[in-house]
C-alpha cells in the first residue's frame, strides 16, 4: 500500500519537473505562450527536440518503472496518470503547466501499446492536415510560414481530442483490464479540463474579468472566450455572438 502511494507521488513529482524552463534557462531565454513552440522558435531545433523528448521520458518512465518493479496494473496506470497531472499542474511552477498531450501519448504507449498506436493514427492525420498546406505554401509564396509553430490551426487539437476519445474504446475492444479502461477515461477528462482551463485562472484573478459594461468589450465573457477560442479572430467572435443574441431576442418576441 505505502509502496503504491510512494510510486504515484514520485510519478507526480517526476512529471512536475520543469525541464522546458531548465532548457530555456541554459539557453538564457524566457518562455511564454506555448512553451514547446517558443522553445523551438527561440532556442533552436535541437533544444526543441530535447524538450519534446523530455516529455516522452516523463510519460514513459513511471509506467516502465512500475512494470519492472512488479506493481499491479492499477498502480501502474495511476502512476502514469499522476505523471501527466504533474506536467499539467506542476507543483514547482505554481500548478500552471502545459496541456499534457505529449506526455500523455508517451504514457499510454507505454501502458497499452497496441490501442495507443492504433489511436495515434488520427493524430498523424491531423498533423498532415495541418502541415501539408504549409508545405505547399512554402513552394508558392515568398513569405515562408514555419512548419513547427506558425499560425493557429484547429486540426492538431481536434486530432488530439479524437485520440483520447478513441483510446478507451480500443482498450475495451482489446479486453484490457477495467482499471486500465477507466484510467484512459480519466486521462480524457483531465486533458479536456486542462485544455479548457489553460490560462483561465489568470483571467479570473485579473481585474479585467470583473469589469462592468458590455461583456464583448472587456468583461468576463469576452476574456473567457479569448482563452477558450484562441484561433478565432475577435471580430468573428463578436459577430457570431451578436447573431446568437439577435436570434434569442427574436425567439422571445
Amino acid at each position: 500500500m505505502w509502496a503504491d502511494i510512494v510510486l504515484v507521488l514520485g510519478a507526480y513529482l517526476f512529471g512536475s519537473v520543469p525541464h522546458l524552463f531548465l532548457l530555456a534557462k541554459l539557453r538564457r531565454i524566457d518562455l511564454s505562450g506555448d512553451y514547446h513552440q517558443d522553445l523551438w522558435a527561440r532556442a533552436g531545433k535541437v533544444t526543441g527536440v530535447m524538450g519534446v523528448l523530455g516529455e516522452f521520458v516523463k510519460g514513459a518512465v513511471p509506467v516502465l518503472v512500475a512494470r519492472a518493479l512488479g506493481f499491479d496494473s492499477l498502480t501502474m496506470a495511476l502512476a502514469g496518470l499522476a505523471a501527466v497531472c504533474g506536467q499539467m499542474w506542476p507543483v514547482f511552477t505554481k500548478f500552471d503547466g502545459e496541456k499534457g498531450n505529449s506526455i500523455a501519448i508517451a504514457m499510454v504507449i507505454s501502458l497499452v501499446p497496441k490501442p495507443a498506436l492504433l489511436s495515434i493514427i488520427v493524430v498523424i492525420i491531423s498533423i498532415l492536415i495541418r502541415t501539408v498546406p504549409r508545405l505547399i505554401a512554402r513552394s508558392r509564396l515568398s513569405e515562408i510560414e514555419p512548419i513547427v509553430g506558425g499560425s493557429y490551426s484547429r486540426a492538431l487539437p481536434l486530432g488530439m481530442a479524437a485520440f483520447f476519445i478513441i483510446l478507451p474504446l480500443l482498450c475495451w475492444y482489446f479486453d484490457q483490464p477495467p482499471e486500465i479502461i477507466w484510467c484512459c477515461v480519466a486521462l480524457l477528462i483531465v486533458i479536456m479540463v486542462r485544455r479548457l482551463t489553460a490560462g483561465l485562472g489568470k483571467v479570473l484573478l485579473s481585474g479585467d474579468c470583473f469589469m462592468t459594461g458590455p461583456p464583448l468589450r472587456g468583461g468576463m465573457i469576452h476574456n473567457v472566450i479569448e482563452v477558450w477560442l484562441p484561433g478565432v479572430k475577435p471580430s468573428r467572435r463578436r459577430r457570431s455572438i451578436r447573431r446568437v443574441g439577435r436570434k434569442s431576442r427574436h425567439g422571445r418576441d
